[in-house]
């Protein structure tokens, strides 16, 4: 595969074209690989005492429901969030996925996992006290992930 980098002062917007002979698994995945790099600026609305925080997605570690309302945790706050997990899912970058019915989790954040085959693994996440469960229905494509992060 050639990579090739062209640059334009006269462009307003950055723009990145992949020329293929066909589409393919691979292409796709490079297609949204691309599409789902968070340069920083991917933030959503965060609720916490009758006030709106505007923080970036790579500060969240998990969202999780709890009773009726959905959850984003950072190293040591939660803040409420106007989405359901479904929701969530449909926009959220690629590093992020879904552990348990109830928890969507940051996989850059994950510091480890003891997987266990006959119930639920624990994922502990770096300099937080914070841990979570993922679902022996997810483990598999969770390791798969963790995977294929550590082979880029």
């Amino acid at each position: 595969m050639k990579i090739l980098l062209e640059v334009d002062e006269k462009i307003k917007e950055d723009e990145v074209i992949i020329k293929c002979k066909q589409i393919d698994e691979n292409i796709i995945n490079i297609q949204k690989m691309i599409g789902n790099i968070d340069n920083g600026k991917t933030s959503i609305v965060f609720y916490k005492d009758d006030k709106e925080y505007y923080l970036s997605l790579r500060e969240i570690l998990f969202f999780e429901t709890d009773e009726n309302a959905v959850y984003g945790h950072t190293i040591n706050e939660t803040y409420k969030v106007k989405y359901r997990l479904h929701q969530l899912e449909e926009f959220l970058p690629t590093n992020f996925m879904r552990v348990s019915k109830s928890t969507i989790v940051n996989i850059n954040h994950i510091f480890s996992i003891n997987y266990n085959i006959t119930s639920s693994s624990l994922i502990q996440f770096y300099k937080s006290h914070k841990q979570i469960y993922a679902s022996r229905i997810y483990a598999r494509e969770l390791r798969s992930k963790l995977n294929e992060r550590r082979s880029l």
